[in-house]
């Protein structure tokens, strides 16, 4: 059976891990090429990098700390913000990333999400989807570090880019992002169940049940956190025991 991934988040803005609360408010949470270290040191299965404000700031991604952070740890690093073209993807390939996150370029042309894996492959094609609830059991997707309503919902959305090429959904609930409150386990369960792809379960997590709940009820095939391990409540390692104890299978160092 393949085990389950557990993966620390460095949401970084102006060189800094930051974490907030339904993507604002942000407190500052370290230097990313440390925690991607740290986190490499405790055990994680991945580390996620994600430049929060590339796209709203109509920037590219950072590369050097991409380099730099790659350079520190050797776990898979999935690296998303910014990233609009498959030269993007290249040039994040290069500098180290496993595996590169599309997320607002690939609403504005899902054909990139082809083009990226037609040439890569689809197992380093991230799409990212970050979603609000807008009715019972309806989810809409929000761009642009969620600042920009799409109308798209999200379910669709999820097959449509994993039949162009996507070999992963990062799946962000907008609604639960930073509150500890679990994740939206109705979304979670929805793509889980669209999709012959993994999905990564974000946004939400406050205790280690929670990242239970996001494999046994909402189906994911990861689980990602960011608070409850940056500022010190739990381990990976403690994470992890806990996931095993809750007969999720999991890698242990």
């Amino acid at each position: 059976m393949l085990k389950t991934r557990l993966i620390p988040c460095l949401d970084v803005a102006d060189g800094r891990v930051v974490k907030g609360v339904n993507f604002v408010g942000l407190r500052d949470a370290g230097d990313p090429v440390e925690a991607a270290r740290a986190y490499d040191a405790a055990g994680a299965d991945e580390i996620c990098f994600l430049d929060i404000h590339a796209t709203h700031e109509n920037r590219g991604t950072m590369f050097d700390m991409v380099r730099r952070t790659a350079e520190q740890c050797f776990v898979p690093l999935t690296v998303g913000g910014g990233v609009r073209t498959r030269d993007d993807v290249r040039a994040l390939l290069l500098a180290g990333a496993d595996k590169v996150s599309f997320n607002s370029a690939a609403v504005a042309n899902p054909d990139v999400i082809r083009e990226a894996a037609d040439q890569f492959g689809s197992q380093c094609i991230v799409c990212a989807i970050d979603a609000k609830s807008v009715a019972p059991g309806k989810w809409e997707i929000f761009t642009h570090g969620g600042r920009r309503e799409t109308g798209i919902d999200a379910v669709e959305f999820a097959r449509f880019v994993t039949a162009k090429g996507a070999g992963e959904i990062l799946l962000t609930s907008m609604d639960r992002d930073g509150t500890k409150s679990g994740f939206n386990l109705e979304m979670t369960r929805a793509i889980s169940d669209a999709v012959d792809v993994p999905v990564i379960a974000s946004g939400g997590v406050g205790t280690l049940d929670h990242l239970v709940d996001g494999v046994t009820k909402g189906g994911a095939s990861a689980v990602l956190a960011a608070s409850i391990f940056h500022f010190g409540e739990y381990t990976v390692q403690q994470a992890k025991e806990h996931m095993i104890a809750n007969g999720i299978p999991m890698r242990l160092q």
